[in-house]
């Protein structure tokens, strides 16, 4: 039986990067109503510039994309919760509950789009230069490092073929191992010492800032201090120690600690899917963005009422009570779809054309 007294949803997502937004997008617009869970800073919320994404400025913001995606779902009558979701239990019949910290949903499905976490490196005053120096994603930032002297930071296997395919961008490439012992294999080994990258085991103590940016912009790197006194310089480095799914959810997971989805996006368990990083830990909005469009196409087909099968009208209701259950989308959102039909300006990004400053 459901609980009037609890708000209900066909589709309740956990988690407002660019993943859950976007399978948020679609089943709204396709008339599903849905709403969406996201915690105060989210990993994608803190990367300072987004890079890869077609028609929009590297000059935006994880944080800025996320407000007009949010202005968006809310235009289109989705709901937005910043809050933490602290459980999800199914109910009797299809129906799950989600429990955050100020509000209880019910949903008939659900989406986590949870992501991961990057492990930072141990070096003091390091991390605050992410985004402005240091960097966890090789497809996303070696772009801006090239032809300057750039750093990888680890001692995994990982690391090092980090580190050899930054010489497709620059020729200064050090790899620093931080006083640990390198982790990758014998093949590995031989393949690193036959490309240009200085292999550096020295600990790295500290990190300092470029002192000829301007003083009123937030700091970027200008280098790293070294155990035995010495510094060095860098355009720029990754930091390769790992990821750590956000994915202790009761679904199925890899070997590598992501979930288990088929090609629905669908998870082990009937009715919960899972998009974007938390999945494959790809790094990429771009990646994330088609994850959720897919999602959401797939959970509308799920859902969506009409056209029934053959099997379905011959079992089911007489015409007339058919007749009465068309459309099948609530009146809200088809009220919603006339006004945004009709509304003069759209929420999103928008700025002068291409051919205009």
């Amino acid at each position: 039986m459901t609980d009037h007294s609890t708000p209900s949803y066909e589709l309740a997502i956990v988690g407002g990067g660019p993943a859950g937004l976007t399978t948020a997008l679609y089943t709204t617009r396709l008339g599903h109503p849905t709403v969406v869970f996201e915690t105060e800073g989210g990993r994608h919320a803190a990367v300072s510039h987004v890079h890869n994404l077609l028609g929009v400025s590297e000059a935006v913001s994880g944080r800025e994309l996320a407000a007009h995606a949010v202005a968006q779902l809310e235009h289109y009558g989705g709901d937005f919760f910043q809050d933490a979701v602290q459980s999800v239990t199914r109910r009797d019949g299809p129906q799950f509950r989600l429990e955050a910290a100020h509000a209880t949903v019910d949903a008939d499905r659900v989406v986590f789009a949870t992501g991961f976490r990057d492990r930072g490196p141990d070096v003091p005053d390091l991390e605050r230069f992410t985004g402005r120096g240091l960097h966890y994603c090789l497809h996303c930032d070696a772009y801006t490092l090239g032809d300057g002297p750039v750093f990888v930071l680890g001692h995994t296997e990982s690391a090092a073929h980090v580190a050899m395919t930054m010489c497709n961008f620059t020729p200064d490439v050090d790899l620093l191992l931080d006083g640990r012992e390198p982790a990758w294999g014998d093949e590995t080994d031989t393949q690193l010492a036959a490309h240009p990258v200085d292999r550096i085991d020295t600990a790295v103590v500290s990190a300092y800032a470029d002192d000829r940016i301007d003083e009123d912009e937030p700091p970027w790197l200008g280098g790293l201090s070294f155990a035995d006194g010495t510094e060095q310089d860098y355009l720029g480095g990754f930091a390769m120690y790992g990821s750590a799914y956000n994915a202790d959810l009761g679904c199925d997971l890899g070997d590598d600690g992501a979930i288990d989805v088929d090609e629905n996006r669908e998870t082990s368990v009937d009715g919960i899917y899972a998009v974007g990083d938390v999945t494959h830990g790809q790094n990429q909005t771009t990646i994330a963005i088609g994850d959720g469009a897919s999602a959401g196409l797939a959970i509308h087909k799920d859902l969506r009422t009409f056209p029934k099968s053959l099997a379905e009208l011959e079992d089911g209701d007489d015409g007339a009570d058919l007749e009465q259950s068309v459309p099948a989308t609530p009146s809200d959102l088809r009220a919603r779809m006339r006004r945004v039909r009709n509304a003069e300006t759209q929420p999103g990004l928008r700025g002068p054309p291409p051919d205009r400053e």
